[in-house]
């Protein structure tokens, strides 16, 4: 096919899962655990404060908008100041963040914790994807990038149908204080990493001093053409985690937190297996697949009726995002040397961040004026953008054969 890369991997495979390996994941797994408790429970933590659908899309817009600002500068401090003290320092505005949500009386001051929060997850989660790629071998990736993922699988098939059920049963309150303590958990076994020492004046792998730049750009180049496909991809994904609670409840689908729990489970499955089909066929064989079954997944949805369309839209989600989402980030990061891989990260993240920010706004407003019938099925729209993207941008670099 036209758009397709072709890699060779070496004979002799490095060694993937170290301990510094498992405990990233084991970071990452906590603090998408507290993450992920909030995505369908804030939309409803809105509707308690008063908001309609505009202000529940607005109030996560604002949490991912503020992310992608902080995400260039999180990804220059990465490789300047260090990832250890880049995470740490994102991390702990998350926890005070989530505390603070038990505090709010106004729909006004949680737009102020969540812009706080945001600031904290540009920080903390550009951090632990960067600390990843520190220690993945680049002959494997894409396979170590596709288990790594696995950690937010596990949260996505846990996390939001737990805090639905905590909501249900103790409240809000209860809530934030469980996701606070899951991202002091991430803290704790953070402490046992062996960071790598990489950053533009010292450390492992890099050139010298002369040859790098006084002041390392905030974007990496290599890293946009990854970062503006997976921009429309998560332009659907804003759709989905902002509003499938509210659409399933027009079906009387009273807790829809096994949307989450199939879609994880899907996500479990494909990751590892389109990670791999990446680093011995070539990107596009994942990627090409993977865009059509998320296509398919907003058509889905345009027809849902009931629970068996939505159990099916998650698993059609899952392989869609479990084959493209590792990919585009293995790409973001494969070209570029140690002391650039933080600003590669922050460079694809940006856009992750700022699609489902967008979309997040963008489709409360079509939802509040049309229904969220239309608004799947114009969720459609930056799929094929994002296919003809890829297809049109493969001609310079995704033809290109690479030897690893």
């Amino acid at each position: 096919m036209a758009a397709l890369d072709a890699q060779k991997p070496e004979s002799t495979q490095p060694p993937l899962w170290t301990k510094n390996f498992i405990l990233i994941m084991l970071v990452n797994l906590f603090v998408f655990l507290s993450f992920q408790m909030l995505l369908p429970t804030m939309p409803l933590y809105v509707e308690k404060l008063g908001g309609t659908e505009d202000i529940v899309g607005l109030v996560t817009g604002v949490f991912t908008i503020t992310a992608v600002g902080l995400r260039p500068f999180a990804g220059r401090a990465l490789d300047t100041q260090g990832r250890k003290r880049v995470y740490f320092l994102g991390v702990s505005i998350i926890i005070l963040s989530i505390l603070g949500y038990s505090l709010v009386p106004t729909i006004i001051m949680l737009f102020i914790f969540r812009m706080l929060h945001g600031i904290g997850w540009g920080l903390g989660s550009t951090a632990t994807g960067t600390i990843a790629t520190d220690i993945i071998p680049k002959t494997r990736l894409g396979e170590g990038m596709g288990f790594y993922g696995l950690t937010t699988v596990v949260s996505m098939a846990v996390a939001p149908a737990l805090g639905l059920q905590v909501v249900s049963l103790w409240g809000f309150s209860y809530l934030f204080y469980i996701s606070g303590a899951l991202a002091v958990l991430g803290v704790i076994v953070a402490l046992f990493i062996k960071y790598q020492l990489v950053n533009f004046k010292t450390g492992q792998g890099v050139l010298s001093e002369q040859e790098n730049p006084t002041r390392p750009a905030l974007l990496e180049k290599s890293a946009y053409k990854p970062t503006l496909i997976i921009f429309f991809v998560t332009l659907t994904y804003g759709s989905v985690v902002t509003f499938i609670a509210l659409y399933a409840a027009e079906f009387n689908i009273a807790n829809i937190g096994i949307f989450f729990t199939v879609y994880a489970l899907t996500l479990f499955l494909a990751r590892p297996t389109f990670g791999k089909i990446a680093d011995r066929k070539g990107f596009g064989y994942s990627l090409i697949p993977g865009l059509i079954f998320v296509a398919l997944t907003m058509v889905i949805l345009f027809l849902a009726q009931n629970l068996f369309y939505f159990i099916v839209a998650a698993i059609c989600y899952g392989i869609g995002f479990g084959a493209v989402q590792p990919s585009l980030q293995a790409m973001a990061v494969y070209k570029v040397p140690p002391y650039r891989r933080g600003a590669a990260n922050g460079t694809f993240m940006s856009g992750f961040d700022l699609g489902i920010g967008i979309g997040s706004m963008l489709w409360g407003f079509v939802a509040k004026y049309t229904d969220y019938h239309t608004m799947y099925l114009l969720a459609v729209i930056p799929v094929f953008i994002a296919f003809f993207l890829y297809l049109y941008l493969g001609k310079e670099a995704q033809l290109k054969k690479v030897n690893l």
